[in-house]
């Protein structure tokens, strides 16, 4: 079995950014990922889109050229389609590649496992023809595909960002129907200060807005009682707008309000978590090295909380300078020397966020939505079903899988569990830290039996 000095699941920002550090500090490293290609979702495929796209997705995009170039080293292993099942104590990695299973035995562990669009379930959400905006960008990047006669709900940056490259595709949107509301705007601006030191970010946000409006984007702000219309596919947005009814025959749906923390690995692993009021979701409790409460387990990105690209190189630095000096590859203090930089630049990275956040909210009605709104797709559990669990005496997440199966499926709550989790808090009157989430245990993800027999055998095997 092979041995490395450290592993990193996840090939976006972060892990490339960790990779290349740790490696030009003499540190062997394998990074697996799920992707063919270096970049994760927001880097997705940039070493091949970028010269053919680049002008559409934007120079932010492009800019993953530089960290796939970082990962070309000779003590950097990249296990590209590979996926990550189970992580044992000691850091004992299984994984799947190539249709077969294998292990990897590491001294520290880096988890760089990115966010998930958090879902918004609103009736009709699971209709044909309704996705999220992350997935309709990766159509745009992998593929140059753009959605006609779509409207892009919710709200959040991303919802600009991919309206703004649709109109440079020539494609607009037909509508936005957008969730923030005026309140929202005046609750923010107590933090304006952290938006003008990222004044970066909000001019790019207005020169977005400025590309909407001259190609002259309908938006609908404020929206409330959002539903999808449709029998057998999507047919129209109906929601409500200044007290008016309104209706947008439309063939695609793209739903966006924010992207939360992918925490699964970190759960499995016994990280403890903590509840982000600003972000309405779990983190991880972290050091300001990205170093858990679990010996040897750091994470970095937006798996340790939302910061957006440019933080998570930063927090993957950081975390792979602490590493080499754990592993003594690095003294302290030079250490610290290569450290007070990089906690300069992601001090200026994070310092909109709390003005974006609180600008930005998710949609309360997707957050508590209706009895009939189904929320765990994958078992077909709906919200009424759960708020029924809950005057059942159901308290947490883990029993409503023996109540109904939610949870269970492929997914294993990834999508649900924050839904599930806020449904429970409000019927039992309980905050989420107290309500909690599932237990997450491996595998992970799916693996075959065929998988697993075509395991390599351990040295120990062999020599049995």
């Amino acid at each position: 079995m092979k041995h490395r000095d450290l592993a990193i699941i996840g090939a976006g920002p972060a892990g490339m950014a960790a990779a290349a550090q740790a490696a030009a500090l003499g540190l062997s490293v394998s990074v697996l990922d799920e992707q063919p290609r270096a970049g994760g979702q927001i880097y997705r495929d940039v070493d091949r889109v970028a010269p053919r796209r680049g002008a559409i997705l934007g120079q932010d995009y492009t800019h993953g050229i530089t960290l796939t170039a970082g990962m070309h080293h000779d003590t950097i292993e990249h296990l590209a389609k590979a996926t990550v099942w189970a992580i044992e104590d000691e850091f004992r990695i299984s994984y799947t590649q190539d249709g077969c299973a294998a292990q990897l035995d590491v001294d520290r562990l880096l988890l760089a496992t990115g966010a998930l669009e958090r879902p918004m379930p609103l009736l009709g959400w699971t209709l044909p023809g309704v996705m999220t905006a992350g997935a309709g960008q990766i159509l745009l990047k992998q593929s140059g595909v753009v959605a006609r006669g779509a409207v892009l709900v919710g709200s959040g940056p991303l919802l600009y960002l991919i309206a703004a490259q649709m109109v440079r595709t020539g494609t607009p949107p037909i509508a936005m129907v957008e969730t923030q509301a005026t309140a929202n705007m005046a609750r923010a601006i107590r933090h304006i200060g952290g938006a003008l030191r990222g004044w970066r970010y909000m001019a790019k946000g207005l020169k977005m807005l400025g590309d909407i409006k001259r190609a002259q984007v309908p938006r609908y702000t404020g929206a409330t009682e959002i539903t999808i219309e449709g029998e057998t596919k999507a047919e129209a947005v109906c929601f409500s707008h200044k007290g008016q009814p309104r209706r947008i025959p439309c063939d695609v749906v793209y739903l966006h309000h924010g992207v939360v923390p992918n925490t699964q690995a970190a759960r499995s692993l016994g990280v403890s978590h903590r509840w982000h009021a600003g972000q309405s979701c779990f983190v991880p409790t972290l050091s300001v090295w990205g170093q858990s409460d679990v010996a040897g387990i750091f994470i970095a990105g937006d798996g340790a909380g939302i910061g957006g690209a440019k933080a998570a190189e930063h927090t993957g630095r950081l975390a792979a300078l602490k590493v080499a000096q754990e592993l003594g590859r690095l003294p302290a203090s030079e250490r610290d020397r290569m450290a007070a930089p990089l906690r300069a630049s992601l001090s200026r990275e994070l310092a909109v966020r709390p003005f974006l956040d609180a600008a930005y909210p998710p949609c309360a009605e997707a957050l508590h939505p209706a009895d009939p709104t189904t929320i765990c797709r994958c078992e077909e559990v709906t919200a009424g079903d759960i708020r029924g669990y809950a005057k059942l005496g159901c308290v947490g997440p883990n029993q409503t899988k023996a109540l109904g199966r939610a949870g269970m499926g492929p997914c294993q709550g990834r999508y649900c569990g924050l839904t599930v989790t806020a449904l429970l808090a409000e019927a039992n009157g309980q905050t989420p830290d107290d309500t909690g989430y599932y237990r997450i245990r491996p595998p992970l993800k799916p693996v075959t039996l065929g998988e697993l027999a075509a395991m390599a055998p351990t040295q120990q095997d062999a020599v049995e």
